[in-house]
Formats: C-alpha cells, sequence, structure tokens
C-alpha cells in the first residue's frame, strides 16, 4: 500500500513526520511523495495559531474532497479531539501528538478494511523510538535534531504545553548516535530544536546539560555545523558557562535564537514570562560572541498592551538592532489564560503595529546586511541548480526562517560544502558572494 504524508508547521512537526514514515517504510508500506499516486495521505497538523489552523483544515477538506483517504496527525488532532471527529467524518484516523508511534499499526489496520482509528491521549508524552530510522522528505544540506519535547512553562498566550505535554528531554548518546548517522549521509548542518533548548537535561541529568551536549556533538568529524535554535530567555539556563561553551566549539555556529516576545516588564508579567531585563541578556550574548547572529520573535497586540507599552518595543527594537527579527500578531487561544485577559486589542490595531516593527526591521536589516559587504563569511552550499546558481546559507541564516546567500564561483563545490564566501551586495534579508 502507498502512503504518502504532508507536514504542516514547524519543524519540530517536521521531525515527527521523519519519523512516522520511517516507521511505515520499517513495516513494510511504500512512500511516495505524490498525493496523487497514494491510496492514503497522512496530513500532520499544526495548531499553533488560528492561521495554522486555516492551513490545517484546508489541506485536509482538499484532499477529502478530492477523493483522498485522509488520516489527521499532529497538534490539531490533540486539540480537538472529539470536534474533528464530527466536523470531518471523512477522515479514516485521528492521532494526537503523544500517539504517532503507533502509525504503522494503524495503517495497518486501515489497510485490512478494518473500522476507523482515534488514537488521542489525554496528556501526550513524547518517547523518541531508537530503532527507527527518519525517512527524510526535506531538502537541503541540514537536518533537524529534535532534542526534547513538550514544555514546563505555563506562558499565557501559548497552546504548547497541552498540544505536547510535559518537558522531555532524549539522552545526549541518543542525539548523538543520531547525529553521527545524519552525518554518514551526506549532511554537514544539524540543527538542534526543542521547545527551549536551553533547558535541555533538567529533567534526565538533573540539571541544564546543552553545554555538554554540544561538546559531545562537536566531537563528531561526520559533521561541520551544530546550530541550536529556540532558547528560553532566562539568565538561570541562558548562563556564562552555556555562552563560553557555545563561543568556544568550532563547530557550534554563532547564532543565537531567543524569542524574547515583548520587551516591556508588564506586558512580559501578563505573558507569564520571566520579567527580566531582556536587554542585558542581548548585551551578554554579544559580550561573549562578538559575531553572533541574533534571531528573535515579537507579538504585537497582547492583551492590555498599551501605546506606551508598544512604543517601548519599538525603541527596544531600535535600540538593540536584531540581525534577525519575526513579529507575530497575538492570536487568541480558548485554552490559553490570556484568552481569559481583558483589555484585548483590535484585529486593526495589532495588524499596524506589526508593520510598524516589521518596516523598522527592514532597515535595520539592511544595514547590518549592506555592512557585510567585502567580509569574507563561512557558507554551507545548500542546493545547485541546472543553471549552475549556487544558492547558500551563511552561518547567520537557519534554514527557511532566515535569508540566502546566492554564490558565483569558477570552482567546483558541492551541496553541504562550508566555503569561504566575500560579500559582495546584499539586501533586507539576502546575501550575495563570490568564492575567492
Amino acid at each position: 500500500m502507498k502512503v504518502s504524508l504532508i507536514s504542516l508547521g514547524c519543524p519540530k512537526n517536521l521531525v515527527d513526520s521523519e519519523n512516522m514514515l520511517g516507521i511505515l517504510q520499517q513495516e513494510g508500506f511504500e512512500i511516495t511523495l505524490s498525493e496523487d499516486n497514494a491510496d492514503f495521505v497522512i496530513v500532520n497538523t499544526c495548531s499553533f495559531i488560528k492561521e495554522a489552523e486555516k492551513e490545517s483544515v484546508k489541506t485536509i477538506l482538499a484532499l477529502a474532497e478530492s477523493g483522498k483517504k485522509v488520516v489527521i496527525t499532529g497538534c490539531l488532532a490533540q486539540k480537538y479531539k472529539q470536534e474533528l471527529q464530527e466536523a470531518i467524518p471523512e477522515a479514516f484516523a485521528i492521532i494526537g501528538t503523544g500517539d504517532y508511534q503507533k502509525i504503522g499499526e494503524i495503517m495497518k489496520s486501515l489497510s485490512n478494511n478494518d473500522k476507523k482509528r482515534f488514537e488521542i491521549s489525554e496528556t501526550p508524552e513524547y518517547r523518541h523510538i531508537e530503532s527507527i530510522k527518519r525517512f527524510h522528505i526535506s531538502t537541503g544540506s541540514g537536518a533537524y535534531i529534535k532534542i526534547a519535547e513538550g514544555c514546563n512553562y505555563s506562558c499565557a498566550f501559548c497552546v504548547i504545553p497541552y498540544l505536547r505535554g510535559k518537558y522531555i528531554s532524549r539522552t545526549m548518546d541518543s542525539i548523538a548516535k543520531e547525529a553521527k548517522e545524519l552525518g554518514k549521509e551526506g549532511l554537514s548542518e544539524i540543527i538542534l530544536i526543542a521547545q527551549d533548548t536551553a533547558s535541555y537535561g533538567k529533567d534526565i541529568y538533573g540539571k541544564p546539560s546543552l553545554g555538554k551536549l554540544l561538546e559531545k556533538l562537536n566531537d563528531i568529524e561526520e559533521i561541520s555545523w551544530i546550530r541550536p535554535m529556540y532558547f528560553y530567555p532566562s539568565p538561570v539556563f541562558l548562563d556564562d558557562e552555556l555562552l563560553n561553551t557555545m563561543a568556544r566549539l568550532e563547530k557550534v555556529v554563532k547564532y543565537i535564537d531567543i524569542p524574547l516576545q515583548h520587551s516591556h516588564p508588564e506586558i512580559l508579567k501578563l505573558m507569564q514570562r520571566p520579567v527580566v531585563d531582556n536587554g542585558k541578556l542581548i548585551e551578554k550574548i554579544r559580550e561573549k560572541m562578538p559575531d553572533a547572529a541574533i534571531r528573535t520573535v515579537f507579538i504585537t497586540g497582547f492583551p492590555g498592551e498599551t501605546e506606551k507599552h508598544f512604543e517601548h518595543l519599538y525603541k527596544f527594537v531600535e535600540k538593540y538592532r536584531f540581525d534577525k527579527l519575526g513579529v507575530f500578531e497575538y492570536s487568541r487561544e480558548k485554552t490559553t489564560a490570556s484568552d481569559k485577559f481583558k483589555k484585548h486589542v483590535s484585529s486593526k490595531i495589532k495588524k499596524f503595529r506589526k508593520k510598524q516593527i516589521m518596516e523598522l526591521q527592514q532597515g535595520i536589516s539592511r544595514e547590518i546586511n549592506t555592512g557585510l559587504i567585502g567580509k569574507q563569511i563561512p557558507c554551507i552550499v545548500e542546493t545547485i541548480n541546472s543553471g549552475k546558481q549556487i544558492v547558500g546559507r551563511t552561518y547567520r541564516d537557519a534554514p527557511e526562517v532566515d535569508g540566502v546567500i546566492y554564490i558565483e564561483t569558477t570552482q567546483d563545490v558541492n551541496p553541504g560544502d562550508i566555503v569561504p564566501v566575500t560579500i559582495t551586495n546584499a539586501s533586507e534579508y539576502d546575501l550575495h558572494g563570490v568564492i575567492a
């Protein structure tokens, strides 16, 4: 039987998708990348914000209307357990975030024309399956490794703890083994992901242990770059020891992804985030790693955000000049604490404030990128198209969320190569360069 899969949402979802396909391949199913040729299509859904939910539902309904046999997995399944069964009766199975390891047995049952299956644990709990080899559907020279699942924080706007359960780390040996295997497959960069990578290991080693994990991974010959992402902005975890380790290790790229969400202490308190001086944290990162690229994300229009609060955020962005920055308009979610807050901000104001921050950031990004012209920067080769155009990323750019660099050279290069590139031109997001 042929099975296809559509993966929506974040890289953490992508890893789950590749693990599910790995299970199915091991169970003897034929994997096809074309939905047209598939007997069943699995849609691994996202439910982080309303727009993601709309995309998930739209994808499912389009497949069902075209006559495809659809299986729904992931966050939407976990969040709307009963509602999905009633709203989309065409679905042959609905599988929660803590139950994806059952995908092989469920698909076998469906292939035997058994009754529909609904497997959604009330409290999701993630366990990495060591015996499964991921089936890669992503492209490029890097691969994501999920080092932990779930979250122990209770941010007022976030549904992740409800959808993914408590924070559970994988062992260092398990992660190192997967990284080595990915390197042997020709992937040059591994990107470490979790809801908060800085908390890695606290649950199984008694204290945050990302630094020790990075040291272990740095010794793996088969990989060239290590990129940890998603640091929760807590000085308890993002401490001097971890920053010193990241600065020292050669293979760890100097890139910090730290979603701050806001700058004003009153809004941070309402968000149930650490009420700390985020500016001092940024200054400390830059002191430890002067060449580090810092990426962050902010939310506009959180309930209670006044013009005064927004002006504080605008000036904060203006002062600290982030290398990479994204903005979300606050999305109201029924299972979160902020849904019950008063003083919700209108959609028009949320959108306008987002536009103001993004316009400010465009100018900052252009100035930062223009300042790179003439400098030589390590880059990873991603693709080489039929016209010999080489597309890569600098160490300052994570895949999919940041920019790219277009490289000119007369030398022979291959995807996965790490090469020194001299920057010749720049825009707000992308760069151009030559290999000397």
